[in-house]
């Protein structure tokens, strides 16, 4: 498995925009496929992006599509997720998540609040 940290979370106002970082350790960074996720409260978890080994091949949420951009530096074992135009439809917790195969997760971090206000 690996140990994933996520951070950059916080307030912003509708249009504004945050990063997020995903820091990950523990199973070599390239073998991972890796994800966002997202939780708002009294909702089920969703997807909101993904990215592959090498970052040649990126998938989005269509509610976030165009707003959004998932990134990785493997160099760095970290990934982000860039996000513009934000809305308060956002606001939710975040998660990373990582695995070995493709569109399947078997690790994931704790989560960060992103809040988005009028």
């Amino acid at each position: 498995q690996v140990q994933l940290v996520e951070s950059g979370g916080g307030l912003v106002q509708a249009g504004g925009s945050l990063r997020l970082s995903c820091a990950a350790s523990g199973r070599t960074f390239t073998s991972n496929f890796m994800g966002w996720f997202r939780q708002a409260p009294g909702k089920e978890r969703e997807f909101v992006a993904s990215i592959s080994r090498f970052g040649a091949t990126t998938y989005y949420a269509d509610s976030v599509k165009g707003r959004f951009t998932i990134s990785r530096d493997n160099a760095k074992n970290t990934m982000y997720l860039q996000m513009n135009r934000l809305k308060p439809e956002d606001t939710a917790v975040y998660y990373c998540a990582a695995g070995t195969i493709s569109g399947s997760y078997d690790s994931w971090g704790q989560g960060t609040q992103v809040t988005v206000s009028l």
